[in-house]
């Protein structure tokens, strides 16, 4: 299953609108075949491996991350009825789909069909599919805020410059998360002192370049789209069907973001370096020290170059948070 998550990744930013999977056909201890959803969502995962397998497929076991479709589609048939036909004897699932369409009726189809499912519920499947989970059950994509950051938490100079606060290392880092995004989301304020091109610009890419989008009054530049406000934004993502968004900055963005509690992923980078009378995150504060506990986990902390990466979650669902 980690390879099949990991043949997944190589989708990410490029199914939207549908979940990146991977899937893998094993026969007698050997690799028959393998996949991972196409550019737009199709073909889907468990279509290319079967395609791959071909005849080896019958009597295989299929590891996919995300339970096989059950409904029908004019872009292909059910991945449920595909396993079910090509023969294979035995299912292992990632996770559940949580599309209302599937949502346990693909497993139910397959054992139906007499073939033994092993239905997971794996914590690394559930955060690769997390976009794809509240874009369903939340109607907003997974929204991720990158801050760059000094010694003393400034993220820009005090006239808003921050190119660049990391070094080169912390900085393709950044791309690679620009890579697996929809959309790559800045403020006013930072698209006017930097003028970033918030593309990916890694050794040899030659993938897909995300949507960019300025946020705060006024037109977009040639080639970027533009939202007024955050609920703009998310409405924006939602006719577009974006599973993942990276927000680079500013500080008055990050803070609206914080304040409103969309902020999924936190992903600090700091700088060994001091910038004293510069800019930090604005317009979020809480009432006590209390409340700023528990809000976020860390999950990963790693030296990038001479940079520091934290990366932290959101400890509680919403709906939890709510309560």
């Amino acid at each position: 299953m980690r390879a099949a998550l990991a043949l997944a990744r190589r989708a990410a930013g490029a199914s939207t609108p549908n979940p990146n999977v991977g899937c893998i056909l094993v026969r007698d201890g050997r690799v028959v075949g393998r996949g991972w959803t196409g550019a737009g969502g199709r073909p889907h995962a468990e279509a290319v491996a079967l395609a791959a397998a071909g005849e080896a497929a019958r009597g295989a076991t299929a590891y996919v991350t995300l339970e096989p479709c059950a409904h029908l589609s004019p872009r292909g048939p059910a991945c449920a009825d595909l396993l079910v036909a090509a023969g294979v004897a035995h299912v292992v699932t990632g996770m559940t789909d949580s599309d209302p369409r599937t949502a346990g009726q693909g497993i139910a189809r397959l054992r139906a069909a007499g073939i033994p499912v092993t239905a997971l519920a794996l914590a690394d499947a559930e955060a690769e599919l997390a976009g794809f989970v509240q874009r369903v059950t939340l109607g907003r994509p997974e929204i991720t805020l990158k801050l760059a950051l000094s010694l003393d938490g400034r993220i820009a100079l005090a006239d808003g410059r921050s190119r660049w606060i990391t070094g080169e290392t912390a900085r393709a880092f950044g791309h690679m998360e620009r890579a697996r995004a929809d959309a790559v989301v800045v403020g006013r304020g930072t698209l006017a002192a930097d003028a970033p091109r918030l593309d990916v610009r890694l050794p040899g890419w030659r993938g897909r370049q995300p949507a960019r989008v300025a946020v705060g009054r006024g037109d977009a530049p040639e080639g970027w789209l533009a939202a007024p406000d955050l609920p703009a934004l998310l409405a924006l993502a939602r006719e577009r069907g974006w599973l993942r968004l990276l927000v680079e900055g500013g500080g008055r963005l990050a803070g609206s973001l914080l304040a409103a509690d969309l902020v999924d992923r936190l992903l600090l980078l700091r700088a060994p370096i001091l910038l004293g009378e510069g800019r930090g995150i604005s317009g979020f504060a809480v009432d006590d020290l209390a409340a700023a506990h528990g809000r976020f986990r860390r999950v990963d902390e790693r030296r990038l170059g001479d940079d520091r990466l934290e990366l932290l979650v959101r400890a509680l669902p919403p709906a939890a948070r709510a309560r």
